[in-house]
């Protein structure tokens, strides 16, 4: 079963110039909650100066109805957001570090090697409530903004430190939308074969589509074993603290090629595109970079029915 894991409330909004009012952020993730996706990026717990866009996430914590099967997850990026998180009973976190030190200082003030001091001190806490769930995002794994193409051995290194972790998942971010699929696999394949026996639920790919190639990085990783994928509705996102960066894989996108090629995600199609035609228009008619859902809405004011 391949699983998407939907990072528009959080990883898209966040670079958002409008900021979504909380009604519509609540609207949005119970939206995405009935389609069939299993995991939801909800919110960030990080300082509202740094990104205003995610202010309101403790507020849209205590709103949320509960789901069946489905989880809302929230980035925190040092001991201070966990504890805010934890405050607010959140059950699913997002821990975070780059392979960059450059990109790392940027985005949350440390170096490599102090944010993962910091990670073992939130995961010793974790670990004594027992019932949370951790993933960890590792950014700039194939190039970063400031120090340009990243060497595969030392993304690798920086891969090992945070499974060492024990974290639930690894994410591994193309933050700039570098890749392609020849690097892709110069990552993914080591990974794979070095743990094989959990690398289904253990390995996520991220992929941002700045230069075009998400989709295609996407399908290599695909065929080479990987079962979850990041992407967001609409292909929201980008970075504020990665200069250039544009928006993820789109969700739609990445569900009407699996669609397409008979493979099964137990999300409704439909209902995703349905949702991200009427964010559109509570984004003040805001276009989306996804071709997908460009064409569903084209479809629909032709009255067509492919893409039903």
């Amino acid at each position: 079963m391949i699983k998407i894991f939907e990072v528009g409330p959080r990883d898209g909004l966040q670079n958002e110039k409008t900021i979504l009012s909380l009604a519509d952020k609540v609207w949005l993730v119970e939206s995405l909650a009935k389609t069939g996706l299993k995991d939801i990026e909800a919110g960030a717990f990080v300082r509202a100066d740094r990104v205003p866009q995610m202010a309101d996430s403790e507020e849209l914590q205590t709103k949320l109805s509960p789901h069946q099967d489905v989880n809302f997850w929230y980035l925190v990026p040092n001991r201070k957001g966990l504890e805010r998180a934890l405050s607010k009973n959140v059950k699913n976190i997002a821990l975070f570090t780059a392979v960059s030190e450059t990109f790392n200082q940027n985005n949350i003030g440390m170096s490599v090697s102090d944010s993962f001091t910091e990670m073992k001190q939130m995961m010793a806490r974790v670990k004594s409530l027992g019932d949370i769930k951790v993933r960890g995002y590792v950014s700039t794994v194939w190039g970063c903004p400031f120090e340009g193409k990243i060497k595969p051995a030392q993304s690798l290194a920086v891969l090992d430190q945070m499974i060492a972790l024990e974290v639930d998942q690894l994410s591994i971010g193309d933050t700039i939308g570098v890749a392609n699929p020849v690097s892709v696999e110069t990552i993914i394949k080591p990974l794979l074969q070095n743990y094989s026996s959990r690398a289904k639920d253990l390995l996520a790919v991220h992929f941002h589509d700045t230069r075009g190639t998400a989709l295609a990085n996407a399908l290599r990783a695909f065929e080479l074993g990987i079962t979850v994928f990041d992407s967001s509705i609409g292909g929201l996102g980008g970075c504020p603290f990665a200069p250039g960066a544009a928006g993820n894989l789109a969700t739609e996108d990445l569900l009407y090629l699996l669609k397409e090629m008979g493979v099964d995600t137990e999300i409704n199609y439909q209902k995703i595109c349905e949702t991200g035609m009427e964010l559109s228009r509570r984004m003040k008619d805001k276009t989306f970079t996804s071709k997908a859902l460009q064409a569903f809405i084209a479809n629909c004011t032709k009255n067509t029915v492919w893409d039903s």
